[in-house]
């Protein structure tokens, strides 16, 4: 009988230690995490690139050429009047003949051209939005309006990549505190090892400068009054994903 209450005595002893190492916490000292963190940032676009552009057609290349150079000369000339800050620059010349629409004849004689097109791209590129529309209506009395896109500036890009850093690093120390309060630990257990950026920017595409002939058409009409055309620039998204590696005592 003795023998049976030990024999009891030792089950139920072996049964609380049992349990008692079941319900001991586990050990997170020295557990590595990887966690994601993202900072996303938006901002009102603050830059416009225009491309302009001419074409003239004639049968004699030189009249052809004289045209486009003196309205594009006229064209430039009331940019800079209308926005003296915008930055110019020429896009392309260009230079090429027409031939007849007919098939070769098996002469041997070259094919002659029964006129030349020549034509000529100015790109704009300005932060002064509020006079775009004024700019653009004086500029199509002569030239026509090829591509337009709105993005950030330099100085605006610059500081709404600040903002997605400090965004996602702010995002990060937040779930580190997280993961710890989850563990049963002190947020200053953690030890930030490594930090890996991938960022995405989801900037404006840059604008087409090719020109369709419809397009390019249309530039070959005299200059006429145009009323303002309107725009909207919208905003551009900044994306960026940090992955820290996080060490706890």
């Amino acid at each position: 009988m003795l023998a049976l209450r030990h024999r009891i005595i030792f089950i139920a002893l072996s049964i609380i230690a049992l349990s008692a190492q079941a319900q001991a916490p586990v050990s997170t000292a020295g557990t590595v995490v990887m966690l994601p963190a993202d900072g996303e940032v938006r901002r009102a676009n603050d830059q416009a690139t225009a491309t302009l552009m001419l074409e003239e057609q004639d049968k004699d290349k030189s009249v052809a050429a004289s045209r486009v150079n003196q309205k594009m000369k006229k064209g430039t000339e009331l940019v800079k009047r209308e926005d003296p800050q915008a930055m110019l620059k020429t896009r392309g010349y260009y230079t090429y003949p027409i031939y007849p629409d007919e098939p070769q004849k098996p002469t041997g004689k070259p094919r002659l051209p029964v006129a030349w097109r020549v034509g000529q791209f100015l790109k704009v590129v300005t932060t002064n939005l509020n006079s775009l529309p004024k700019t653009i209506a004086a500029a199509q009395g002569i030239l026509a309006l090829n591509g337009l896109n709105f993005s950030l500036s330099d100085a605006a890009a610059k500081k709404l990549d600040d903002e997605r850093i400090a965004v996602a690093y702010k995002t990060l120390s937040e779930r580190i505190g997280s993961i710890a309060r989850a563990m049963g630990r002190n947020p200053a257990d953690a030890v930030l090892e490594s930090l890996d950026l991938e960022g995405a920017s989801e900037r404006n595409p840059a604008p087409n400068f090719a020109a369709s002939p419809k397009m390019m058409r249309s530039a070959m009409a005299e200059q006429t009054a145009v009323d303002e055309p309107s725009f909207e620039p919208g905003e551009t998204t900044l994306h960026l994903q940090m992955i820290g590696k996080v060490r706890f005592k």
